[in-house]
Formats: structure tokens, sequence, C-alpha cells
């Protein structure tokens, strides 16, 4: 009997970009006999009923859900009726916000940039701390890296080349949770994106763009063939592991020899740039995954 599953998306994300990105895995998923059904996070009501947690929605529960949202409360709440999740809410969490991401890698004493995290101030104080500015600057020199801690494809991410940007900016993203980042000159306008499923590198490719310091497709960039060597593998096996992901696609940066830095891990990296680089389909990969992590529960 084949297996019953749910692609759960966010109702907000309905472009054709991400429509072609969910009839791939289902369409992928029929091939490992799985019956894979997209649903949107919004026709599913999370719900506390009789005293007991429930979710209102038409049709059998699932064997499983692959989650491809960032909608928290809802991946737990299916989490607590005992639906296996792929990945895991505390995953897709701890991925979605990098202050906690990288909290998390440091608890493994993973390669990272140097980095500050923003205080959460109330809305008394108008202006961050002078005292606060001076230490950032002193401990991570300019050019510097400002990133709020939710954001995707690049974007939400600010290069700072003075005291005058780094109190505009601070100033602006007050209310914003943030942190400050060490920049690495050795990785201007390039990384690694490297996909990993359970313990198993499956695909990298190199991105890089000529205009700007991000190497993010989305905002410009280009792909290139790469062969990543046992360090670049073993980094992104680590930090896959450290959040917990069942797969994921870890960034990785250029340290000052060449060495992996890790900029970050995405719980849900998109699968069409890296199949359009490498003709590596990942969702082969992930479902060969899910089905043997089922069969051992």
């Amino acid at each position: 009997m084949n297996k019953k599953g749910w692609l759960i998306y966010n109702s907000g994300l309905i472009s054709n970009k991400f429509s072609e990105i969910h009839q791939w895995y289902i369409k992928t998923a029929k091939k490992h006999a799985i019956d894979l059904v997209g649903i949107p996070n919004q026709a599913l009501i999370p719900s506390v009923l009789n005293n007991r947690l429930t979710i209102q929605h038409n049709g059998l529960t699932p064997d499983f859900v692959l989650y491809l949202d960032k909608d928290i409360s809802l991946a737990n709440q299916l989490e607590s009726i005992g639906i296996p999740l792929f990945n895991s809410a505390q995953t897709i969490e701890l991925c979605d916000n990098k202050i906690s991401m990288h909290q998390q890698l440091a608890m493994s004493k993973l390669p990272q940039p140097d980095t500050i995290f923003a205080p959460m101030l109330f809305q008394d104080m108008k202006n961050p701390s002078e005292h606060f500015l001076t230490e950032v600057e002193q401990q991570l020199d300019y050019p510097l890296v400002i990133k709020e801690a939710f954001g995707s494809f690049g974007q939400q991410v600010y290069l700072i080349k003075n005291r005058d940007e780094l109190e505009q900016m601070a100033k602006k993203l007050i209310r914003i949770p943030h942190l400050f980042q060490r920049y690495l000159p050795s990785s201007h306008g390039k990384d690694v994106r490297i996909h990993v499923v359970g313990d198993q590198v499956v695909a990298a490719m190199q991105r890089q763009s000529s205009t700007d310091f991000r190497a993010n497709i989305t905002s410009g960039g280009q792909m290139f063939h790469f062969k990543p060597d046992e360090s670049f593998c073993q980094v992104a096996i680590n930090a896959s592991k450290a959040v917990g992901a069942d797969f994921s696609g870890v960034d990785l940066l250029f340290g000052e020899n060449g060495e992996p830095i890790i900029c970050e891990v995405n719980s849900n990296a998109h699968i069409k740039n890296i199949h359009d680089c490498t003709g590596i389909d990942v969702t082969e990969t992930i479902f060969t995954y899910i089905l043997n992590q089922l069969a051992e529960k």
C-alpha cells in the first residue's frame, strides 16, 4: 500500500516558481509509491477543542508531512498529534532565525564568521547604545555585514562600510531582530551551496556574483559546477546535523585560506537551481531517506 503524505506550503507563496517545485516533489513521490498531496497551511486549522490539540482538515491523517513552510505553530501542532515532519518544527525554527541558527552552530563549535547579536530593545529606546556600536565596530571592523534574523534569498542583508552607515542601519532595525557579522573579503560575491540529505552530500554548486557582495541567484549570482573536497563536505554535514535537519541546503563561504566557513543552513532549500546546475534531482534522495526513516519508526 502506498504511503500517504502531505506537502505543506505557505498560502502566500503561489507563484509559478513555487508551484513548479511542489509539483516536482509530488511527481517524484509517486515514483516512490507515495501519494503526496499539496496542502496550503491555511487549509489546516490547528485548534484546541475539548481541551485537546487537534488539526481540523478534510481527509485522512497522513503517514508523514513534507514541510516546506515556516509556520512554526502549525508544525508544532502536527508533531504534537503524532505526525512525523520532515524537517522537524525545531529544525525549521532554528534555520528560520539566523540568531538561533548561529547559536546552535556554535554549540557544536563549527566554523562561522565572528557574530554579534543585537539586543532586544523596547519602544522607549530610540537609538542603539553608542557603547554597543563602538564594541561592534572594534570587534568586527569595517566593512561589516548586518543581517536581519528573518530573511531569505539574500534579502535583508546589508554591507556596512563606516560608522555613519552602522548608526543609520542599527537605528532603522532597532525593533527588528538582527545581527552583526565579520565580512570575509575572501568570499566577496561567492559562496558554495551544498545539499545534504541525512549524513550524505547529494549535490553542490558554487554561486558567484560580479555585481554584489552576495552570491544568491535571486540577487543576480550565477551558478557553476563545484566539487567539494572532504573539508567542505564534512562541515556541511556537521552543520546540517547541528540543527537536526533531515535534509538541508548549507551555504558555505571561503575563508582566508580557502577553508569552509558556514554562512547559513536552509531547512527548505530550493531544488531547481541545483538541478539546473548539476543535473542532480535532490528530491529522489529525500524520498528514499523519508521512507527509510518511516520504516525505522
